[in-house]
């Protein structure tokens, strides 16, 4: 009932606006002390956009940009966003939709100059709607108000911070990228007369498709087993690797990663986890499904620990995997949530006080994982058993961890974890998902790999058309992500030989050494070994006091201000 008087909300506003023509956004105005009141005209704006015309009204800002960032604004303005009305009713309703709506209604205000959290979601809807789509001039266009008042004190607050923000985060990166280098010198290994990781191994493998029914949760769990064929070299058990997907995807983004393992004779099962795979989140968006709910939190963990027993139970009964699989060396690698995942799976409790401290309201909204990470406030508050002692190695690839599990959480791992962070990436920031955090590891076999200029979608393999549901934009996808799969490729092999198999011959590809000898421009690689929470403090220290200059926007003169736009409030 609740969904279908939205929609019925929706359909009379649609059909209220539609015949009140007048009722948009014809001007946005900014109020910029003590110079008075600034305003700019939607008209010239879509005639900018659909021309490239500048006209007088606008040519008071444009004068003031580069070409470039006039081409850029241009741009934006003609991009049309591919998304339909149900899509954005269901984001912008959902608990995260509304939490980034209220924090984008502090700058976007209505006429009255109140939050503009009713006014945003209603015209991202209705543009949505409109047969031209959700572009920024149709969404003003549709915003129910005839001036949406940018909150420019606040703006300039936003810009300052992230600006400053962005150039610590580059410093840090580049402060141990410079410390990797140093150590990297030291190295007397020859990589090139050794084998070259990146490269398939000898094994022949097979896969199989299993779907298993937990009836007691509900969840029913896809499988793919990527399983060695026996050689004379090695034979059967193999040790078994479980990798876990993030949000809204499948198992298909690393099958790259399953293949190159099997290769090397690693068992490998990839499964998708049914609450907060593709097809959960296609559901979402086509109104068939609620969103995620906040017991993934708790759900995927137990996916996996829920596929082991079962892989046991089969490991007796199917000939296919009988005898075949060494659940005495079980390596588990995840992305983003996955991330979470198999973080929680070694040890690593869910931190409670942490997310009361961070969420309530979100600290950083410039950490976009914790508008995830704090819909765990919402579960009970109590230990959740979800370490599983099978698990002996860890991978996490750009993992969100910050807040859900905190230092707290994150120092209770003791089995041997690598981190891989990207500097780019602006879902899980590096700086608070994967470095600070891997100076709260007490685990003494542990590893940060930092790729320069890669982002969140770096690592995944690029989407088909029937598993794309979320299109990304191409300026966050990064550049060519081939040398991100050859990274972590080969930095799987040698971290699961090393520290699941306990063979030593393969420690040397753990050291900084290799990973410059490997890395590609301008997805450098950097890996480091340790990291004190001293050194990070003293680095983030050190760009801070080094941060930039707040923005300086430099008006006309007063009388100029005055004879345009008068200097009223």
């Amino acid at each position: 009932m609740k969904k279908f008087l939205r929609y019925l909300g929706l359909g009379l506003l649609s059909t209220f606006l539609t015949a009140t023509p007048g009722l948009g956004a014809e001007r946005i105005s900014f109020y910029y002390p003590p110079f008075g009141e600034f305003s700019l005209s939607v008209d010239s704006l879509e005639t900018f956009a659909r021309e490239g015309k500048i006209d007088q009204n606008f040519s008071f800002y444009a004068s003031r940009a580069t070409p470039q960032q006039l081409a850029q604004l241009r741009d934006l303005l003609q991009q049309r966003f591919n998304v339909t009305p149900t899509l954005v009713s269901q984001v912008t309703y959902s608990p995260i939709g509304e939490q980034v709506m209220q924090q984008l209604g502090e700058l976007l205000l209505t006429e009255s100059r109140q939050n503009g959290f009713y006014a945003i979601r209603a015209s991202l809807i209705l543009a949505a709607v409109d047969q031209e789509g959700l572009t920024v001039v149709n969404l003003l266009r549709k915003f129910p108000s005839n001036t949406m008042r940018v909150n420019f004190t606040e703006g300039l607050r936003i810009v300052d911070d992230l600006s400053q923000l962005l150039r610590r985060r580059d410093e840090v990166v580049a402060s141990l990228q410079k410390e990797a280098i140093a150590q990297a010198a030291n190295s007397t290994v020859d990589f090139s007369q050794k084998l070259d990781l990146r490269s398939p191994g000898k094994f022949r493998w097979q896969k199989k498709n299993l779907e298993l029914n937990d009836f007691l949760r509900n969840r029913r769990l896809p499988v793919d087993i990527y399983l060695p064929e026996t050689q004379n070299s090695l034979s059967p058990p193999f040790p078994l690797i479980v990798i876990s997907h993030g949000l809204a995807s499948d198992r298909s983004p690393f099958v790259y990663l399953a293949e190159h393992l099997a290769s090397y004779g690693f068992a490998v099962a990839v499964l998708e986890h049914p609450g907060s795979n593709a097809e959960r989140i296609q559901q979402y968006f086509s109104g068939l499904a609620g969103p995620p709910q906040p017991t993934e939190f708790i759900n995927r963990p137990l996916d996996i620990k829920y596929l082991l027993n079962e892989l046991q139970r089969l490991e007796k009964l199917d000939p296919t995997l009988q005898g075949k699989l060494n659940f005495q060396q079980v390596g588990a690698i995840g992305h983003s949530f996955g991330g979470y995942t198999v973080l929680a799976l070694a040890g690593a409790n869910i931190n409670f006080n942490q997310l009361r401290q961070d969420c309530d309201p979100i600290t950083s909204s410039f950490n976009l994982s914790l508008f995830l990470q704090c819909q765990a406030i919402e579960l009970s508050p109590t230990i959740y058993q979800l370490k599983d002692d099978r698990i002996k190695a860890i991978m996490a690839i750009n993992p969100i961890n910050s807040s859900i599990l905190g230092e707290d959480g994150i120092s209770q791992i003791k089995v041997p974890v690598m981190l891989v962070g990207a500097s780019q990436d602006i879902f899980a920031p590096p700086v608070f998902e994967q470095i600070r955090p891997f100076t709260w590891l007490s685990a003494s076999n542990k590893y940060l790999a930092l790729i320069e200029n890669a982002t969140h979608f770096s690592a995944i393999a690029e989407p088909t058309s029937e598993n794309n549901v979320l299109p990304v934009p191409a300026a966050l996808l990064g550049p060519d992500r081939t040398p991100v799969y050859s990274y972590l490729n080969a930095l799987s092999v040698a971290f699961l030989e090393t520290h699941l198999l306990n063979r030593p011959e393969y420690r040397s590809y753990l050291q900084p050494s290799y990973a410059t000898y490997i890395s590609q421009e301008p997805l450098n690689l950097s890996l480091l070994q340790s990291l004190s929470a001293d050194q990070f403090n003293q680095i983030r220290n050190r760009s801070t006091v080094q941060s930039v200059k707040p923005l300086n926007f430099q008006p006309p003169s007063t009388p100029t201000i005055r004879k345009r736009f008068g200097a009223s409030r």
